[in-house]
């Protein structure tokens, strides 16, 4: 690097290219983290591994010790229902803020988003319909204003990334999603705070039913007991 803040920006783009590769699956839970194999995988230097990879560990994504160094954290499914269960309640509050407080150039925006998340359900882009949900989530955060609350939220959803991840590709939860989306953008657009913050709860709730889905279908990655902690695990078949 040929200075201290180019270092910083590669540390800050690579957390966010980390935190996808154990989205997707490319970084499994468990899996050891070797810095200079990071380095060469993302084609940066071994400094900005090491500042991530403290940003990453404050996040909950992986954990660092002395003795074995860093790994991506395994989230349970017990541990992704509790995070959702919480993000119900702050992501209501945060809608319901939203509905008071949105200007007329912001509601533009929400339906905007919301008008291409459809779309990429209609055309069949489950990759696109999950960046575009989030969008709706981002957005309305962002409206509501909640310097706090949109701390703790970024905090808890990279935990359940994973999981957020694979819900999306369940067989229809594209399009019930898009559904539930919409009916908060309607709320939050209308200017109706109950009415919001019921609907952004009942959308999470339905990510909960997701997550036992997930279960039911084998879907969940699992640790095997050889993976602790010396090897990478595999995912669930």
């Amino acid at each position: 690097m040929n200075s201290r803040s180019e270092q910083d920006k590669s540390s800050v783009d690579l957390v966010d290219r980390v935190r996808l590769a154990i989205a997707h699956g490319e970084l499994l839970p468990g899996q050891h983290l070797v810095e200079n194999d990071l380095a060469a995988m993302f084609d940066v230097s071994r400094g900005a591994v090491r500042s991530a990879l403290v940003v990453l560990d404050a996040d909950g994504l992986i954990t660092r010790s002395p003795n074995r160094g860093a790994r991506v954290r395994p989230i349970s499914l017990a541990e992704a229902v509790e995070i959702t269960e919480l993000r119900a309640v702050i992501e209501g509050m945060c809608a319901a803020k939203a509905a008071q407080r949105a200007t007329a150039s912001e509601r533009a925006e929400l339906r905007r988003v919301e008008d291409a998340m459809r779309a990429a359900v209609q055309a069949g882009n489950a990759p696109e319909y999950g960046r575009l949900s989030e969008a709706v989530h981002e957005t309305i955060r962002q409206i509501a204003g909640q310097a706090t609350a949109i701390d703790m939220l970024d905090r808890l959803r990279y935990r359940s990334v994973r999981y957020q991840f694979s819900v999306a590709r369940l067989p229809g939860r594209a399009g019930q999603g898009a559904e539930e989306h919409s009916a908060v953008v309607r709320a939050v657009v209308a200017g109706k705070p109950d009415e919001a913050e019921h609907e952004m709860r009942t959308h999470l709730q339905s990510v909960i039913g997701a997550l036992y889905d997930l279960q039911s279908q084998g879907a969940l990655y699992t640790i095997p007991a050889a993976a602790r902690p010396s090897a990478a695990p595999t995912p669930h078949p």
